[in-house]
């Protein structure tokens, strides 16, 4: 078991995600604007007939990985300064990236609970290579209490992340 602790935002590295290649990628609508904070890791509905992103619901539709481009103009930044924040926006509207996952995928994470603070540590709850099964929660972390029944991701691996911080590689199974 390990419990993986963060400074920082949430952070994605694409191992195998066939989004890549079949362009099954959204980032026309906007988010929700009753969020001001979206962390790449996180999982959002593209919901065309509401016209905007949305957190997921327990029986809505299918969440989407959050995986926006990283943009860091303070060459001090890394990775783990990056989130999507509405004080950051031209009238507070955020256009995030969102990629549709298949059975298979993998990548490696380490955003499993919210932060407000790229300078925040955070801990997830435990978790055990080969053997833990997350699902989306409704602020779309994956945990292993997770609401959305149609998603499961197991880990796969206890890892890091490119900046050193621990991570975890995870693959969809359903």
């Amino acid at each position: 078991m390990a419990t993986i602790k963060r400074i920082g935002f949430g952070q994605v590295e694409p191992n195998h995600l066939s989004a890549q290649g079949n362009r099954q990628i959204y980032a026309q609508l906007p988010l929700d604007e009753g969020i001001n904070i979206l962390e790449n890791g996180q999982f959002m509905v593209y919901d065309y007939a509401q016209k905007k992103v949305v957190k997921p619901t327990a029986d809505g539709m299918e969440p989407m990985l959050v995986y926006n481009e990283v943009k860091c103009y303070d060459e001090r930044d890394s990775y783990k300064d990056f989130a999507m924040k509405k004080e950051d926006y031209v009238a507070g509207e955020i256009y995030p990236r969102l990629f549709k996952t298949n059975v298979g995928d993998i990548f490696t994470t380490n955003c499993f609970i919210a932060n407000t603070d790229k300078n925040k540590e955070v801990t997830s709850e435990d978790l055990t290579e080969g053997e833990t099964v997350l699902k989306v929660n409704t602020d779309g972390y994956l945990t292993t209490d997770g609401t959305y029944e149609g998603m499961e991701w197991k880990v796969v691996k206890i890892y890091t992340m490119p900046d050193g911080q621990q991570g975890v590689k995870i693959q969809r199974i359903k």
